[in-house]
């Protein structure tokens, strides 16, 4: 129920949708719009077989003007058809731009995490004490190949 309510109040005040929101409802629409354009071209083709049908029909009667007005409705029918499978190849066209933007904004997103992690560590990074460690710890590590050299060549004087 207060869900209903979140739902209500967000139809009134006008709750912002996101950039991915957007997209996903422009997508749809688009997807929907090129349902549509598939069944009305799917009439249109029942229309002109049904068209073709009383065409010979008539043609059989030897009604000849009634012939050549179907035909002419066929011939337009025949356009209108066209026409249809040009509109879905521009709408697939927009949809596929649309998922092009999509995909480019997900790589943005995706650099500018990136960005802000790599600047953090570069920020974290303390060039010159870490130079100072690795001068300390190159310097001991000297020292105890020194000191191990030495109880080397001790044991060695002492058993040999």
């Amino acid at each position: 129920k207060n869900q209903i309510k979140m739902s209500f109040m967000d139809k009134i005040f006008g709750k912002k949708k996101t950039p991915k929101e957007i997209m996903r409802q422009y997508k749809r629409s688009v997807d929907r719009s090129v349902r549509e354009l598939d069944r009305e071209r799917v009439k249109m083709q029942r229309q002109e077989k049904k068209l073709i049908t009383e065409m010979k029909k008539m043609a059989k009667e030897n009604q000849m003007e009634a012939v050549k007005i179907i035909a002419k409705d066929v011939v337009r029918t025949r356009n209108y058809v066209t026409k249809f499978y040009k509109m879905r190849a521009q709408l697939q066209a927009v949809s596929l731009r649309l998922q092009t933007l999509k995909s480019t904004n997900e790589m943005m997103s995706a650099m500018r995490n990136v960005t802000r992690a790599m600047s953090g560590m570069n920020r974290r990074m303390n060039l010159p004490a870490m130079q100072r460690i690795m001068q300390e710890f190159s310097k001991q590590s000297e020292m105890m190949d020194m000191k191990e050299e030495v109880m080397g060549d001790a044991i060695d004087d002492t058993m040999g």
